[in-house]
């Protein structure tokens, strides 16, 4: 069973320094609805978030900018994945639980998208790390409740 663990751990951890080094989402989107700065002046980590709407309301598209760790980086990248087609409200139940898992390190009630944020639920461990891997969704959050036109700053100390 040890090995399993190391395993899932290896792979989690392969995940997230390929996202850190790799981002898939990291660009300013061309056209977008809304868009959000995110500053941890603890560790120095930053983001800008960037969001298009699809014509029903939900999350067409999500682009961000990033300086900073592998974990905040990586959380960004996975974040935008996971958040395309959603609403608001899904968005910010989305946030709620990955926020108790890397909180925790426990996943209670895993749907699929939570499942594809797991590799982040390792920095439980580290509890100053949790906040490198939820400054993006904060900015994501402003940026949710902004007003067109407008950038919202967010900061997570």
């Amino acid at each position: 069973m040890a090995e399993t663990f190391d395993d899932l751990r290896d792979l989690y951890q392969e995940t997230i320094l390929d996202r850190g080094r790799h981002p898939r989402h990291a660009q300013r989107l061309a056209t977008f609805d809304a868009t959000a700065k995110g500053d941890n002046p603890m560790c120095g980590d930053r983001v800008q978030v960037w969001l298009r709407y699809a014509p029903d309301g939900t999350i067409a598209e999500t682009g961000f900018e990033a300086r900073g760790c592998a974990i905040s980086i990586a959380s960004a990248d996975l974040m935008a994945d996971s958040v395309q087609g959603r609403s608001k409200t899904d968005t910010a139940a989305l946030f709620a639980g990955f926020r108790d898992m890397v909180g925790s390190g426990v996943c209670p009630a895993c749907n699929p998208a939570l499942q594809q944020l797991a590799p982040l639920s390792g920095v439980h461990e580290y509890p100053s790390r949790v906040k490198c891997a939820t400054l993006p969704w904060h900015a994501l959050l402003a940026a949710l409740e902004s007003t067109p036109g407008n950038i919202e700053e967010t900061s997570s100390e």
